[in-house]
């Protein structure tokens, strides 16, 4: 069995490569992170998951090293916090004993969960690698219009704001909406071929055919 895990085993650059065409992302942590974000135990995410992957939406799971575990930045990426219920006071986990509850807990989840369902009409759940195309435009607009201005508190407010976009579970259409939306309050952008004053001059008014203004 471990040889048929290790097999189909893929390395990846960093942890947004790893998670481009998955739907739903659960982070594992024994810590509170001080994040508006949904919690679940291994035993009812495994439930979920199997709804989901029935609903064929691709799930994964992240684990931290051993030494430090996941930081931050990695688990605003995560849609739930996946948490062990453990006295409080020996809450850590290694990250072999995380590994082994909660793959314990997916293999025996009973099978016949039922996928919590959303219609998104013409549409499907966006995967994470179109969320963080929308999470680059979004924080370069936010840092174009003077928002993100202060470098200090940069890192905190873009994970919240990217905490609320995961709750959201948007769709792709609502994600390229959403594009649209900040293109449009960021207005167009100056070509560097551009003459001056060319993009920034105001419309010349147009009159319907056959009349003339007064005067």
């Amino acid at each position: 069995m471990l040889l048929f895990v290790l097999d189909k085993a893929r390395l990846y650059p960093d942890v947004p490569a790893a998670i481009a065409d998955l739907v739903h992302v659960y982070a594992s942590t024994a810590r509170d992170r001080y994040m508006v974000k949904r919690e679940l135990t291994p035993r009812r995410a495994a439930e979920e998951m199997r709804g989901f992957l029935a609903a064929d939406e691709a799930c994964g799971i992240l684990f931290g090293p051993e030494r430090t575990g996941l930081v931050n930045d990695q688990i605003a990426l995560a849609d739930t916090v996946l948490t062990v219920p453990l006295n409080p006071a020996f809450s850590s986990l290694n990250l072999a004993q995380a590994v082994l509850i909660i793959g314990y807990e997916w293999f025996t989840a009973r099978t016949d969960a039922q996928a919590e369902i959303m219609h998104t009409g013409h549409s499907r759940p966006a995967n994470k690698a179109e969320l963080l195309r929308f999470f680059d435009h979004f924080e370069e607009a936010l840092v174009l219009s003077g928002f993100l201005r202060h470098a200090d508190k940069r890192p905190s407010m873009t994970r919240n704001l990217r905490n609320l976009f995961q709750r959201a579970q948007c769709t792709e259409q609502e994600l390229r909406t959403l594009h649209g939306v900040i293109t449009a309050f960021l207005g167009p952008r100056k070509r560097p071929d551009a003459a001056p004053d060319e993009e920034t001059a105001p419309p010349v008014p147009l009159r319907p055919p056959g009349k003339r203004g007064a005067g």
